[in-house]
């Protein structure tokens, strides 16, 4: 059955505006926000659970087989006005379709010999988080390992990670040395990528049995703990910048793990 919620009031509203902004309210529900005929159909298709979506009659029209099969998933569904919808997006142009979804209670990767793996060490810009997730996804990078970084249901790592953050196996430790030190017994190669022209070059490290690559901060890059127990690598650049940004570096190194 679809409800019709006509006031901008109304608690669902409410709470799901605060699911958007708030990622200490996110983790206090257990629940995340998503925006968009793609993104909400990933959610349904990829076996996340739909506890409500909202969706105004012209998205219904307009993406109607994606819109459906949201509605289809939610446990509950809500047609909204245009001037509530307004309210619940981030995004300049609102496709009209939004779900709230429970966090899964288990998505944690299992490291495995001779598997390949990127960890991602306090990466704070939620676009660049899910920009590399996202292309790990398509490169076949077998799961990501999150450390310190930024909160993954932010809607903006979402949207970047188009869908990603939801299949990736993913890890989330607030220690990253023993994860690498459980690399280590299992026989998996453990980088720490640097902007460092003395380390040794990417292409020229063999990555063919298992590996986990680290990729540091935005602005200060792997931590030297970490660094102090990875073999360290660098990507070499031939013009005058110092460093990539985050996601390009993140792209360069799974590029070259799986080649």
């Amino acid at each position: 059955m679809i409800f019709h919620i006509e006031s901008k009031s109304n608690d669902k509203i409410k709470s799901a505006q605060k699911l958007l902004s708030s990622s200490s309210y996110r983790h206090e529900k257990g629940e995340f926000f998503l925006e968009g005929a793609r993104l909400c159909y990933d959610a349904a298709i990829s076996a996340v659970r739909i506890k409500q979506c909202f969706f105004t009659e012209k998205a219904r029209q307009k993406h109607g087989e994606k819109v459906e099969k949201v509605i289809s998933c939610a446990e509950s569904a809500y047609s909204v006005s245009e001037d509530i919808a307004d309210r619940l997006s981030d995004t300049k142009n609102p496709q009209g379709i939004f779900a709230v979804c429970a966090m899964p209670c288990d998505t944690a990767v299992t490291l495995e010999s001779g598997k390949k793996y990127i960890a991602l060490e306090n990466i704070q810009d939620p676009s660049n988080l899910g920009a590399i997730i996202r292309t790990a996804e398509a490169l076949g990078i077998d799961g990501a390992v999150l450390c310190s970084c930024c909160d993954i249901y932010n809607p903006k790592a979402q949207r970047a990670a188009m869908g990603s953050l939801l299949r990736l196996p993913l890890m989330i430790t607030k220690d990253l040395s023993a994860v690498i030190s459980d690399c280590e017994k299992k026989g998996i190669l453990t980088l720490a990528t640097v902007p460092d022209s003395s380390a040794k070059k990417i292409t020229q490290t063999d990555m063919s049995e298992g590996v986990l690559a680290v990729i540091g901060n935005e602005g200060s890059g792997v931590s030297q703990e970490i660094k102090a127990l990875c073999e360290k690598v660098t990507i070499p650049m031939l013009g005058r910048a110092e460093s990539l940004n985050a996601s390009m570096a993140a792209a360069i190194v799974m590029w070259e793990i799986m080649r």
